[in-house]
């Protein structure tokens, strides 16, 4: 009984260490470490893949499971991306269309978040998955300084449209 509610409870612990990450992803944002806000998400991105393989493996899914994964994932895979770039490019470069560019990318997270959990899909992902775009901006962060500003900007606006298409990807 012990072990079972432990096993059940791991998947949820990861879940929350991707959370803690990409937290910590946001304040390192604040302090202007943005190489290592970009490497938290990252770490974020591994801990989003173990909690679900967890989850499966000890058959501990759980609806409150999933409505946790979602709600993590939108600070780790939607606010600390679009805060991280926003800070490091768009500030200086395009305040306004950057600022613009990062809310859309979060509300394109949350939508694409909100569809998933309705739909129920297990076959393939509708749009990218959000922690597929939040990785993608993250090693954008990380070679940011080789990428101009406006090209930055414009991925940002095509992975959100990406995240709320209806584009099949079939499950890996």
């Amino acid at each position: 009984m012990l072990l079972d509610l432990i096993t059940k409870s791991f998947a949820n612990v990861l879940t929350l260490m991707n959370l803690v990450f990409g937290s910590m992803a946001i304040i390192l944002v604040q302090h202007l470490h943005y190489s290592w806000a970009a490497i938290f998400i990252l770490f974020a991105v591994f801990m989003d893949g173990m909690d679900g393989k967890i989850a499966r493996r000890f058959g501990a899914t759980s609806e409150l499971g999933k409505e946790l994964d979602s709600l993590c994932d939108l600070v780790s895979f939607g606010v600390a991306p679009a805060v991280l770039l926003y800070a490091q490019v768009f500030l200086e470069s395009y305040h306004l269309p950057g600022l613009i560019a990062a809310l859309f990318f979060i509300i394109c997270g949350a939508l694409r978040l909100a569809r998933f959990n309705v739909l129920n899909i297990h076959e393939y992902f509708l749009g990218i998955p959000i922690t597929l775009a939040g990785f993608l901006l993250a090693i954008i962060s990380l070679l940011a300084d080789n990428i101009y500003p406006m090209v930055i900007l414009l991925l940002v606006v095509f992975l959100s449209l990406m995240m709320i298409s209806n584009i099949k990807i079939r499950k890996i």
